[in-house]
């Protein structure tokens, strides 16, 4: 597979930083989130109008439903070092179920490029009202279709 894969720029903050120098693995999570914030869209009904996202995937689901994080997968392959730049990070789609899609992410090294951190995040859309995960439709899978690539981990 080779879907089309976003890259963008999440800023490292000076708190992130773990004793060592390193973005602190608690951090990276957040990191994770901005990053498909900033590919996607926030999920819709929440915050408010801002900087337009690459593709308008959450912002765009219909009133009522959740973009739910179901289950986080991180390997870190090299230290991600504190910069005082943004980190690169490429995210694309790796899985699309019927009722959950996973979105796959690579941080790498501003200056040098190297692969620093490789995860997975599954995530599901939700019905608030009805208190029930909801199937993709198939407008949605279309649209998720276009960012299919290779997992990160087989």
């Amino acid at each position: 597979m080779s879907g089309r894969r976003l890259r963008v720029q999440v800023p490292m903050r000076w708190s992130d930083m773990d004793a060592y120098g390193h973005i602190n693995n608690v951090n990276l999570v957040r990191m994770m989130e901005e990053a498909r914030i900033a590919s996607f869209g926030v999920p819709g009904g929440t915050g408010k109008p801002g900087n337009a996202p690459a593709v308008e995937l959450f912002s765009s689901v219909p009133d009522g439903t959740q973009t739910l994080v179901v289950e986080h997968r991180i390997r870190y392959v090299r230290p991600l070092d504190y910069r005082n730049v943004p980190a690169d990070v490429d995210v694309w789609v790796s899985a699309v179920k019927p009722a959950s899609f996973d979105m796959s992410y690579e941080f790498r090294d501003p200056f040098g490029g190297e692969l620093c951190v490789k995860a997975t995040t599954t995530l599901a859309f939700f019905s608030a009202a009805e208190s029930r995960v909801l199937r993709i439709p198939a407008d949605r899978r279309e649209a998720l279709g276009e960012f299919l690539g290779d997992p990160v981990f087989r």
